[in-house]
C-alpha cells in the first residue's frame, strides 16, 4: 500500500513538474504532524496550516497547465478559515489571504484553476462542483470608503451557488451573489446580486444575457 501510493505520488510529481523529494517530505509531515492529505508542489507556500478544514485530500499546484512555469508560487495565507467539503484542487499560481475573522468555504468537487486571487476579509461560500478558471479575482473588501448622498449600505460576503462556471479573468466583488447553474463569461465584472438560475451572466458591469442554459 504504502509503495504504490508512493509511487503514485512520483507520477503525479512528474507529471506536474514537482520536486518529488520536496513534495513527499512536505506530504509526510501534514499527515505526522497535522494529520492533514496534501499533496503540494515544491513552490507551494502555506501559512496556516492549521486553520484548513478537511477531511479529504487537497492538492496544491499539483494540475500541469501548459503556460504555468514549475518556478512559478503559490501561496496560501489562511489566518481565518478555510473549509472544504471534499477532495479539491487549487492551481499553481494562486494568492489566498483570507482574513482572521473571515472564512471561505467550499462545496464538493470542482476545482480552482492557476492564477487566481482570492481576498477574503469577511466571507466567501462556493457551492458544489463550482469550475473557476484562471487569472479570477474574489475581492469582498474596498479598503476605503466613499461617501455619497443615497449612499446604501450591502453585506460584505459573497455567495457562489452550486455548478457555476466561472470563466477566465472574471472578478467579483463584495456582496455579488451568483445562483445555482449560471456561467460568468471570461473577464466579466460582477457585483451585485443575481436572482435566477441557469442564466449567463457577462459584461462589465455584469448582467444577465441568455437564460435558462445548462454548461456541462
Amino acid at each position: 500500500m504504502f509503495l504504490s501510493k508512493t509511487v503514485s505520488l512520483y507520477k503525479k510529481c512528474k507529471k506536474a513538474e514537482s520536486n518529488f523529494v520536496i513534495s513527499f517530505m512536505k506530504h509526510f509531515a501534514y499527515r505526522i504532524l497535522y494529520s492533514k492529505n496534501f499533496i503540494l508542489h515544491h513552490k507551494v507556500s502555506v501559512k496556516g496550516i492549521t486553520n484548513i478544514e478537511t477531511n479529504d485530500r487537497l492538492d496544491i499546484g499539483m494540475s500541469y497547465i501548459g503556460f504555468m512555469h514549475k518556478t512559478h508560487r503559490t501561496y496560501l495565507n489562511i489566518q481565518g478559515k478555510l473549509k472544504l467539503n471534499g477532495p479539491y484542487s487549487i492551481g499553481r499560481g494562486c494568492r489566498f489571504d483570507i482574513a482572521e475573522k473571515a472564512v471561505m468555504s467550499i462545496g464538493k468537487g470542482g476545482y480552482i484553476n492557476v492564477n487566481s486571487t482570492f481576498i477574503i476579509m469577511h466571507g466567501l461560500t462556493i457551492g458544489d462542483y463550482c469550475v473557476i478558471s484562471w487569472d479570477c479575482q474574489f475581492l469582498d473588501e474596498d479598503f476605503h470608503d466613499i461617501d455619497y448622498e443615497g449612499k446604501t449600505i450591502t453585506p460584505n460576503e459573497i455567495t457562489i451557488g452550486n455548478n457555476v462556471w466561472i470563466g477566465c479573468g472574471v472578478k467579483i466583488y463584495k456582496g455579488s451573489v451568483v445562483p445555482d447553474g449560471c456561467v460568468i463569461a471570461a473577464n466579466s465584472i460582477v457585483r451585485g446580486v443575481f436572482t435566477k438560475q441557469n442564466t449567463l451572466i457577462a459584461g462589465h458591469p455584469a448582467k444577465v444575457i441568455k437564460e435558462e442554459i445548462n454548461w456541462k
